[in-house]
């Protein structure tokens, strides 16, 4: 079964499905090991991951989908893309819907925020027009084809226009044919209330530490109607403060003994699946050889 078509899926059973953000294959592994249905890729992860920099609308197309390709294959799980603004105009767009059919996910969300876009939950955000957005989202409709790819279509509208254009934004992306509608950076439970009230498609709820948007758990999101949350920084924080303390102590004291919060050697070989590696290792040994 295709990955879209899992994802698809789970979208029709009851409940609300939580999303854990990954930014590497090594993050994905994990989160599939705790058993996580389905994985979300970080925009903002890999950027700052991959470059050391901000989400700022710095990576490429490639750059970025060649880290979701490595996600994609370390993982069994479906995989949602962030694919900001589909890099471009609608034809752009096309091509960035049948990279992501080509290398195997199952979800990608558009956004429609002016290019270079920046993360959802910063300052001086500025959105397209809607009418040049709700082509964007005919043109991924077209190229997706019969394939079961998952289509969200993101505003970012809220904080430069308002919650009301928002949620006008929001309507017309599921008329133009997104299947979940996610509008970025309510700022109150409120108004998480209101958009699920008023958007009639399946709704996406973003869920960032220390974001403009209250930090609700997943019981509190389902009851308020929503059908998909993420948590896409969640792995990201704690794995850069996990690594600063490490490495805090061994700057201090010159070791890392008494630092117990990390895997040892043993542990990380199990999670890299390092015996089955050996197994394979002697099943294509050659006796004798040098």
């Amino acid at each position: 079964m295709e990955p879209a078509t899992q994802l698809r899926r789970l979208l029709e059973d009851p409940g609300i499905l939580v999303l854990p953000g990954v930014y590497d294959a090594l993050s994905a592994r994990l989160a599939e090991q705790v058993g996580f249905a389905a994985l979300f890729t970080s925009g903002f992860g890999i950027a700052a991951s991959s470059l050391g920099l901000p989400d700022y609308g710095l990576m490429t197309m490639t750059e970025s989908l060649e880290r979701v390709r490595r996600i994609v294959q370390a993982v069994s799980r479906p995989v949602v893309a962030d694919c900001d603004t589909g890099y471009g105009n609608p034809l752009n767009v096309m091509r960035t819907v049948h990279e992501c059919l080509a290398i195997g996910v199952a979800g990608i969300i558009l956004e429609d925020q002016e290019w270079p876009k920046k993360c959802g939950h910063m300052q001086a955000k500025r959105v397209i027009p809607l009418a040049e957005q709700v082509e964007k989202i005919k043109a991924a409709v077209q190229a997706r084809g019969e394939r079961d790819l998952v289509l969200i279509g993101r505003t970012d509208a809220r904080e430069p226009l308002g919650i009301e254009e928002a949620l006008r934004r929001g309507k017309a992306f599921a008329e133009a044919g997104a299947d979940v509608v996610f509008i970025e950076a309510p700022q109150s439970v409120d108004e998480l209330r209101l958009i699920s009230r008023e958007i009639k498609a399946p709704t996406f709820a973003n869920m960032i530490e220390g974001g403009k948007t209250p930090l609700l758990s997943r019981e509190e999101l389902r009851d308020l109607g929503f059908k998909i949350v993420v948590f896409p920084l969640s792995s990201l924080f704690a794995a850069a403060w996990a690594m600063r303390a490490v490495l805090q102590r061994l700057k201090e004291t010159g070791s890392t003994q008494g630092f117990n919060d990390l895997a040892d050697f043993h542990a990380f070989e199990e999670l890299m699946r390092v015996p089955h590696y050996r197994a394979l290792e002697q099943q294509f040994r050659v006796d004798g050889a040098a």
